[in-house]
């Protein structure tokens, strides 16, 4: 998987000592998600650092990266993260028409597919690959840096430009390491920070950028420019129900096949929930020997477990069912309260993320799973983004939901919250802040996105917002799931694949009509009648659960406690920015399991910000 990092600098000599000290030092931020190898790169206006996770051709495929020179000119230099599942084909089309291999490597695929197709432009390489990865390639001979994202944004990259050039790396604190940066957060970068929406343009730290997925940056004396090599399109679907249920079987046989590729041990996360459970399925049909599979837990969820709006079922019943069924090898993370709580464990996924996500136990215990997966296997196979890709959340199935003039997920049941109301947060602030007015702006901007439908399905009102629904959730709301699945898994060196992100599979779904994917009444119609024959019958009926969360009351006793000594601080950062009132009745308040959660999440948010503001030592500019 790795981590990656670069300075180029067009005004200044980067193989001079101090320079050479601070790439060290970005490379360094990255150990975690590299822990098996380093290297550097280093040229007169261009410095490259990696960290390797090995998981393809262990002896080989170090980096950074560089092809033999030719007809006397200076090669490129790769370094890369991320998996191409296809490399093996790329290969052999590059071996037919001259190239030679020195490794197994998908990265030297890459490489050799940028030098046959990618000379001129480089997005005629980046379109053949299909996978998961961001990488840049520096050009001696033409001084030009290429930054690329893959379709969905699986794997993060960030750039922010200087003067002179640009930083670049996997996660925000390798380019922080670097003393051009400012650590400093305005009041549109705390919008972005309290927003549950994507936007790759605000990366929080001002000047920070996100490389946009389906996107490449080329940065040259000329400037930086951002191109786009891959968008979501209207594809004109004409096939019918049983033929798209059949396409949708073929597109999932290919794709998990292709990311069961490794050269380590390998598992799957289930959950017991149809697409965990049609993944896990999926590869123990096509591996030699059993599948190891993983769910997390809490100590005594399962015999105290309440339904609420969210949740209807525990997930264990529906584990040890599919693992029984499929024949797995499955291990349980139970987790307790006092491993949520560690003011360590919080501390480590707080840093992970980088930005203060306030979501609590929900990045706590993701982060310990990782953690437990990671002693027994390398990779993960994970069921993220098939909500997403498939219709599976309650909102979009919710009327009032879909005929809200704003992001589904802020009007619906999952995430519902007024923007105008402040909670905890002081009101000047809140008012500077304009939430409604941001998040507007941000509907608005999508929308305009959102490419037009064709066919008979055009002049149905309910299938274009269906559409607009779908691309919001595509693009708007999935990045931020996939960030956080990379943090945590990467913060512990574990690589988790996503194959519902392939992007065969999006495209096609994408462009199927909504009545496709709701054909049988019920969400994710299409992933239900593709798989159901791979499956328990409890599991193919299961409505959507969401990940889970702790129900243990102890946990929001603990909250209110650490919220209290905050306030009983002096020299807490995040003091101007609250309402110390509205915190000190939110303490006081009795506890109410149906308010609690919302209770919860604006604790955490108070708490993650003052911890966040302290350590990444963030100026505040709230002019």
């Amino acid at each position: 998987m790795c981590g990656i990092c670069g300075w180029v600098g067009f005004d200044r000599d980067l193989g001079d000592d101090a320079s050479r000290r601070t790439l060290a030092g970005m490379t360094r931020t990255m150990e975690c998600r590299g822990p098996d190898a380093e290297g550097t790169w280093v040229d007169t206006h261009a410095a490259l650092g990696h960290r390797r996770l090995a998981v393809i051709d262990l002896p080989g495929g170090s980096q950074p990266m560089e092809l033999p020179d030719e007809a006397g000119q200076r090669a490129p230099v790769l370094v890369y993260s991320g998996e191409t599942y296809n490399f093996r084909e790329l290969r052999r089309q590059l071996a037919a028409r001259g190239h030679r291999f020195r490794t197994d490597s998908d990265t030297e695929v890459v490489l050799h597919a940028h030098r046959e197709w990618g000379r001129d432009d480089p997005r005629k390489a980046v379109q053949r690959l299909n996978g998961m990865f961001a990488y840049a390639i520096w050009d001696p001979g033409t001084e030009e840096l290429v930054l690329v994202r893959d379709r969905l944004g699986v794997k993060p990259l960030y750039y922010y430009p200087t003067p002179d050039g640009v930083l670049f790396g996997s996660e925000p604190k390798a380019i922080l390491a670097n003393p051009l940066t400012e650590r400093r957060v305005d009041l549109d970068g705390l919008r972005r920070a309290l927003s549950w929406v994507h936007d790759p343009s605000n990366a929080v730290f001002a000047g920070l950028r996100e490389v946009p997925p389906g996107a490449i940056v080329r940065v040259s004396r000329r400037g930086v420019q951002e191109e786009r090599y891959w968008r979501l399109e209207d594809t004109g679907h004409t096939d019918d129900v049983p033929t798209t249920v059949r396409n949708v079987r073929e597109i999932l046989e290919d794709t998990a096949k292709r990311q069961l590729i490794a050269d380590v041990p390998l598992c799957t996360l289930l959950s017991g929930g149809l697409d965990s459970s049609a993944l896990t399925a999926l590869a123990q049909k096509h591996v030699d020997g059993t599948v190891r599979t993983f769910s997390v837990d809490f100590t005594g969820y399962e015999d105290n477990f309440t339904a609420d709006d969210v949740r209807g079922t525990p997930d264990s019943p529906y584990v040890r069912e599919v693992a029984q069924f499929v024949g797995t090898d499955h291990t349980d993370i139970t987790l307790s309260t006092e491993q949520l709580m560690d003011p360590e464990v919080r501390a480590a996924a707080l840093h992970a993320r980088d930005i203060p996500a306030g979501i609590g136990d929900m990045d706590t215990s993701l982060y310990l799973l990782f953690k437990a997966v990671r002693e027994r296997s390398t990779v993960a196979l994970s069921g993220e983004s098939a909500d997403e890709v498939f219709g599976g959340y309650r909102d979009f199935h919710d009327a009032d939901t879909v005929a809200a003039d704003t992001f589904p997920w802020l009007a619906g049941r999952m995430m519902a919250h007024d923007p105008a109301n402040p909670g905890l947060f002081d009101g000047g602030l809140y008012r500077s802040l304009d939430l409604p007015g941001y998040l507007d702006a941000q509907y608005r901007t999508a929308l305009a996105e959102v490419p037009e439908l064709t066919g008979p399905a055009a002049a149905d009102p309910h299938e274009r917002r269906m559409r607009e629904i779908c691309y919001l959730y595509l693009t708007r709301f999935l990045p931020n799931l996939l960030d956080r699945k990379d943090r945590m898994s990467m913060a512990v060196g574990l690589e988790v694949r996503v194959p519902f992100c392939d992007h065969r599979l999006v495209e096609y779904v994408f462009g199927t009509p909504w009545a496709h994917k709701t054909f049988d009444g019920r969400e994710k119609s299409l992933l239900r009648a593709a798989t159901a024959d791979l499956l328990p019958e409890s599991v193919v009926k299961r409505v959507k659960s969401p990940y889970p969360s702790t129900q243990d009351e102890t946990y929001e006793k603990e909250l209110r406690e650490r919220a209290a000594q905050l306030l009983r601080r002096d020299d807490s950062p995040v003091s101007p920015l609250i309402d110390r009132d509205a915190v000190r009745q939110r303490i006081d308040a009795p506890l109410d399991g149906s308010s609690s959660m919302g209770t919860r999440i604006q604790l955490e948010r108070v708490l993650d910000l003052d911890t966040w503001l302290r350590d990444y030592s963030v100026s505040l500019d709230l002019r």
